[in-house]
């Protein structure tokens, strides 16, 4: 589990709050939201207007720190935290209103569970780093 797998895997990943982030800032326009027919609303417009701003620019960070990835420990716990605490809201969803299409099943379990192992892969890597930079 090098570096260069962790910024790979990140960069892979770097790229699913991009894309929909971008297409969330379309609002109920969203081809996700389109499609499930809901009438236009202000308020859930401006929602998911904000909430897809705030998915791209986590997106944007994660890109930003992926050539220092060993380096910025903070910003990657932020920013996997973030990622579970969504991750949360989802499961806190399926148990108050109902299961939601599969892939975002699928989405749940990896901020829950993958937060957690890219947090411990990442702190793998900087252990291994600084146990390399000592016995030098």
């Amino acid at each position: 589990m090098s570096r260069r797998a962790l910024q790979i895997v990140s960069g892979l990943l770097g790229v699913i709050p991009v894309v929909t982030g971008v297409l969330t800032m379309m609002g109920l326009a969203d081809p996700i939201y389109a499609s499930a027919g809901l009438p236009a609303h202000v308020l859930l417009d401006s929602n998911l207007r904000f909430l897809g701003g705030l998915w791209l620019a986590s997106g944007l960070a994660l890109f930003w720190l992926i050539p220092r990835i060993e380096r910025e420990t903070a910003m990657f716990r932020v920013l996997w935290l973030m990622i579970f605490v969504g991750g949360v809201g989802r499961l806190l969803s399926m148990a108050l209103v109902g299961p939601p299409p599969w892939p975002f099943i699928g989405f749940a379990l990896l901020e829950i569970a993958g937060a957690p192992f890219f947090i411990a892969w990442q702190a793998w890597l900087v252990r291994g780093a600084a146990a390399s930079t000592l016995s030098v």
